[in-house]
């Protein structure tokens, strides 16, 4: 057989199986092309898999430091009064639990450190490639978008978006990813409706109702309407309105 033999659906530990041997499947599989599986399709999900890696990991590298006061950590540097380079054991813990209590967490933000005993605090400033984390995140959300076909801009990234162009990419993202999306889907739909029903069934968008589209809905009744070699049947038929009757017409 080419194709699943069955969909088998778990939730909450519990199992349902869908047989898919019948004439008509129980199941509207609409799927994305896969070079290599045809049966599952390859998600935009798995596409953009490195770069959803490469931004959790940004935004738990900021978290860190959010976790550490914001900034990043310095040395404790310790010279005792007889020129001893170390620590006891109980100095040392002792040092690092006040460390973990008192200077990290957001809510230690900014709290002065009281060090004693030849204890010395050398802060440690960022290094270039510390200071990139900001733009690898923004990097690869900017990925992730493009894998998902939604324009950089709509992502509200400073610096990528002014109001002319952001509307310009709110339109691009309608036409050339939401609606052909939702064509598919209702096309798929409507064919396995079809198997179901016996008779032929046509879903599709009603692009009137898209908001984004208004500008270019605006601009084609206006042409139409200005068309003067175009009859009123043909300017309704063009903007796919119904037909009047055959004395309305005339009029």
């Amino acid at each position: 057989m080419d194709g699943p033999l069955a969909y088998e659906y778990a939730v909450g530990g519990r199992k349902h199986r869908f047989d898919a041997t019948g004439a008509v499947s129980p199941i509207c599989h609409v799927k994305s092309f896969h070079p290599h599986d045809d049966h599952y399709g390859f998600s935009p999900m798995q596409a953009a898999a490195m770069a959803l890696d490469v931004h959790n990991s940004a935004s738990r590298w900021s978290k860190a430091l959010l976790d550490n006061a914001a900034r990043p950590s310095g040395a404790i540097i310790y010279k005792g009064a007889e020129g001893q380079g170390s620590l006891s054991t109980d100095q040392y813990d002792r040092l690092v639990g006040e460390m973990e209590s008192m200077h990290q967490g957001a809510r230690n933000a900014g709290r002065p450190m009281l060090l004693e005993g030849g204890l010395d605090w050398k802060p440690m400033g960022f290094s270039p490639s510390d200071m990139e984390f900001q733009k690898t995140k923004e990097a690869a959300a900017r990925e992730i978008a493009l894998a998902f076909g939604v324009p950089p801009m709509l992502l509200g990234i400073q610096g990528d978006a002014t109001y002319a162009n952001y509307q310009e990419a709110n339109r691009a993202f309608y036409r050339l990813t939401v609606l052909p999306l939702a064509t598919r889907v209702a096309a798929s739909l409507a064919d396995w409706l079809g198997a179901h029903t016996g008779e032929e069934v046509h879903l599709k968008p009603d692009l009137d109702q898209v908001p984004a589209l208004a500008a270019e809905r605006d601009a084609q009744w206006k042409r139409v309407a200005e068309a003067a070699f175009l009859s009123q049947a043909e300017k309704r038929s063009i903007l796919g309105l119904p037909a009047l009757a055959e004395g309305l017409a005339d009029e």
